[in-house]
């Protein structure tokens, strides 16, 4: 459980210059952190009940990550004169967060450049501001090429000392709950990729946990009971740009990775070359995962999992494959919904596995939401030293 609460611990975010007493995005901002995580802590204990005999102590952020720790944004944006505001939709309008003290310094100077550059919405019809590490995206509700005179030399110099390397103008005339489309992508200054502080290459798509230290501490975690080593067979689903990818090849698995999105696919096989990527649906790709682990035939190998998947969970069919035909050793769960989790852990559990553990881990400090390692053994199988 959560330590005891500190009686002279302030409340940082609420207090912090910027931070909207009206926005709904941090659900936590009034609490101090250790009435927070004791209210993280709390839902997953009933939320996981069945397992709340195994759920670790929250792993906190260190404190110099309370404050501009978002580097991946998506805003929406709306033009009031004279100016532009970018922030959260609230009762059909616009509440700017220019100086949203969780954004990274990065994203708030870039956020005040283009409020104070970009034209009418008249002329540029933006719907969506996003920016992933150094990488900006304007999503713009239309198919014709809009008005790019503000783009001077003088603004990319200004847009580079933000520290932003690329500008892209994503031209979707049907953005509504979808922001992106796959098509009409077009780079209006910088270069295509960028490279995060661990050396990974990401591009304007690309997810990253904001809080990079503290994924490195749960990917740290999934390794160590997984205990991957040479000749060990790993699938890696939903597997992002290839962070994991690469772990798992320093250790000598065979190593298999699926991931939907293009761009991250492209990324992954940069990152980790010497694993196999497939790009599509997981469970679409189910035919070439058992023909790979099929011609995989080293002497005294495990067949290990590491899964990420988005907010629904583990496709059934995929959960279904990994317990009747792949039967892993041993399962990583790196899971962003409890609810999902709990419902795919009763599925694992009533095939042959138990959950050894639940780690949590507050990737988002200051919001309602907590994401949970959970790692898994089959139950005849022997877990090394």
């Amino acid at each position: 459980m959560s330590p005891p609460m500190g009686k002279t611990e302030k409340n940082t975010l609420a207090a912090s210059p910027g931070c909207r007493d009206d926005c709904p995005g941090c659900a936590h901002r009034r609490m101090t952190r250790q009435e927070s995580l004791h209210q993280k802590q709390t839902f997953l204990q009933t939320r996981l009940s069945v397992w709340a005999d195994r759920i670790a102590a929250i792993c906190p952020p260190d404190n110099a990550h309370l404050l501009y720790y978002r580097k991946k944004v998506c805003l929406s944006a709306a033009w009031e004169a004279p100016v532009w505001k970018f922030g959260l939709i609230r009762r059909d309008a616009v509440m700017d967060l220019h100086e949203c003290p969780v954004h990274s310094h990065e994203v708030r100077a870039a956020v005040h450049l283009f409020v104070k550059s970009l034209p009418h919405f008249s002329a540029f019809p933006l719907v969506f501001y996003a920016q992933s590490g150094a990488q900006a995206t304007l999503v713009v509700k239309q198919q014709a090429l809009p008005d790019l005179s503000w783009l001077t030399s003088d603004f990319t110099c200004q847009l580079k000392n933000t520290g932003m390397e690329g500008l892209w103008l994503h031209l979707n005339p049907g953005v509504g709950k979808n922001v992106f489309a796959k098509n009409h992508w077009q780079l209006l200054w910088g270069k295509p990729r960028s490279t995060n502080d661990d050396g990974f290459l990401y591009g304007p798509r690309s997810f990253q946990q904001p809080i990079p230290a503290l994924f490195r501490q749960a990917m740290e975690s999934a390794q160590a009971f997984l205990l991957p080593r040479k000749n060990d067979l790993l699938i890696d689903l939903y597997c992002g740009s290839g962070i994991g990818l690469k772990q798992w090849t320093d250790q000598g698995c065979a190593v298999m990775g699926v991931e939907l999105d293009g761009e991250a696919v492209e990324c992954a096989a940069v990152n980790a070359p010497m694993a196999t990527v497939l790009r599509g649906k997981c469970r679409d790709r189910i035919p070439q995962l058992i023909q790979w682990a099929g011609n995989q035939t080293p002497d005294g190998f495990h067949r290990l999992v590491f899964v990420n998947p988005p907010r629904p969970g583990i496709e059934p069919e995929v959960i279904q494959w990994l317990t009747e035909d792949y039967r892993p050793a041993r399962i990583a769960y790196l899971s962003c919904s409890a609810g999902t989790l709990c419902r795919d852990l009763h599925f694992l559990e009533a095939r042959g596995y138990v959950v050894r553990s639940i780690i949590p881990y507050d990737f988002f400090p200051g919001t309602l939401h907590v994401e949970c390692l959970a790692l898994v053994a089959r139950k005849s199988s022997v877990l090394p030293g």
